[in-house]
């Protein structure tokens, strides 16, 4: 088992991330696979399979066939994930996978500014011609049972079907809001910070990413560090990017000079009524609140621009409170950043508590992985320790709470309340306000990407 040592400057080391990346297929989902006559494969990214594997997984998200140049993109910047397809060997085109998956080890922000090491999950596609096969079922578990062999203790996905990861243990733990702004309604309100707004290339824009998004990424619940290529998305630096020209970088640098904000946005003309374009906000990546403040400023009175739209934001966003007129905004939410815990004493160490106080966790897991029950003793510095109890174990004063680990997975990130989930009949506490208490956060989380 891989054993991960905490710094300041990551969770997950390089060489842990290359232990998952090289971790062998789980036999239970091989096996049952093969009852059906399927083959479950790992695909190498620098392979001739890789090409094949990445055309199935655009058709599995409706995209269309990559170009070779796409191709050749996709492969360079996918060195750091674990390929994997489903292959059957009796149809036509038996060189191409039926279903495709990927992941990677990569971190995910806790409550406290802390992270914990995550496996991250993307490309799940099955084919139409291969569904009713249990093919979803063994890849997606069989993944759960490589990241927890592996000594990690939580996994991560972002949904295009909401429906499908529950019965894996999958909870929406971050919802994402997305904004429409009329301009003319506005009217900024908010801070006007010293400093200065400045224009800056494409690729000074893709330099200046990583590095202030690794300062800021830990203050942000939800929040991942992101993989290189999704970076070259957004900056339109990728050399397969399409209408790259149309994206325009801005810089906030504060009063000494020093760059604390950055974003991306883009401008759709009006043909009809030349002062009524609509600006679209790719990315947006605020270290400070002064950085936050004079972005939004700036791209909110954009001149001739009479719609701001902008998605992926926080469920609990300052900027409804820097404009007059609320209305202004229209917003909605969705589900996003969804997590699943392997490791229940890690997981809930690795955060922090708003208060004091001492709860037992009777946890059910249908997949057998993260199941028991567990004393979670949080002290007044927001430290906890969690020890494991046998089934007749209840320390004096413990608050008890009944749930399943796709609830505790969905109170994780501290958006949302174990006592809406007791409302719902989801979890069960005689004393749920107190829980509540000990588990909540006081700002909401966010994930500000797709993966």
């Amino acid at each position: 088992m891989t054993t991960f040592h905490q710094t300041d400057a990551q969770v997950a080391s390089a060489s842990d991330r290359d232990a998952f990346r090289a971790a062998p297929l789980d036999e239970q989902s091989r096996a049952r696979l093969a009852e059906n006559g399927l083959e479950y494969r790992r695909v190498e990214v620098d392979g001739d399979g890789f090409s094949s594997w990445l055309q199935v997984t655009a058709r599995g998200f409706q995209d269309g066939e990559r170009s070779d140049e796409q191709i050749s993109a996709a492969r360079e910047r996918s060195g750091y994930r674990r390929v994997t397809g489903v292959f059957d060997p009796a149809a036509p085109m038996a060189e191409s996978p039926a279903a495709t998956i990927a992941s990677w080890l990569g971190e995910l922000s806790v409550p406290g500014e802390g992270a914990i090491p995550s496996a991250a999950i993307s490309a799940v596609t099955v084919s139409p011609t291969h569904r009713r096969r249990g093919i979803a079922r063994a890849m997606l578990e069989g993944e759960l049972r490589t990241a927890h062999a592996a000594g990690i203790p939580m996994a991560m996905l972002t949904v295009s079907e909401s429906t499908l990861y529950g019965r894996y243990g999958f909870a929406p733990a971050a919802a994402a809001a997305a904004w429409r702004i009329e301009t003319r309604r506005a009217t900024w309100i908010g801070p006007r910070p010293e400093g200065r707004v400045d224009f800056i290339s494409r690729q000074r824009l893709r330099e200046l990413l990583p590095v202030l998004h690794e300062r800021s990424r830990r203050r942000v619940p939800g929040e991942i560090d992101v993989p290189g290529g999704h970076w070259d998305n957004f900056a339109g630096t990728r050399p397969d990017a399409e209408k790259a020209g149309e994206k325009r970088a801005v810089q906030y640098s504060d009063a000494s000079g020093e760059v604390r904000g950055l974003a991306v946005y883009s401008v759709r003309e009006n043909h009809d009524d030349f002062t009524k374009a609509t600006v679209n906000v790719g990315y947006l990546l605020a270290e400070t609140d002064d950085a936050y403040a004079a972005l939004w400023r700036f791209l909110l009175e954009l001149d001739l621009v009479a719609e701001v739209r902008a998605s992926e934001l926080a469920a609990d966003e300052p900027l409804l409170w820097m404009i007059a007129d609320q209305r202004a905004a229209t917003i909605t939410l969705t589900d996003h950043q969804y997590v699943r815990i392997l490791d229940v004493p890690r997981a809930l160490e690795t955060r922090r508590y708003p208060v004091a106080g001492t709860l037992v966790f009777d946890v059910s897991d249908p997949l057998g992985i993260a199941g028991g029950r567990f004393h979670l003793d949080a002290g007044a510095d927001g430290a906890a320790r969690v020890t494991t109890l046998s089934a007749d174990e209840t320390p004096a004063g413990a608050v008890t709470v009944t749930l399943g680990i796709q609830e505790l997975s969905a109170v994780y990130l501290g958006g949302v309340s174990l006592a809406t989930l007791s409302a719902a009949r989801r979890v069960q506490s005689d004393d749920v306000e107190a829980a509540a208490r000990i588990f909540g956060w006081h700002t909401a989380p966010r994930l500000s990407i797709w993966y």
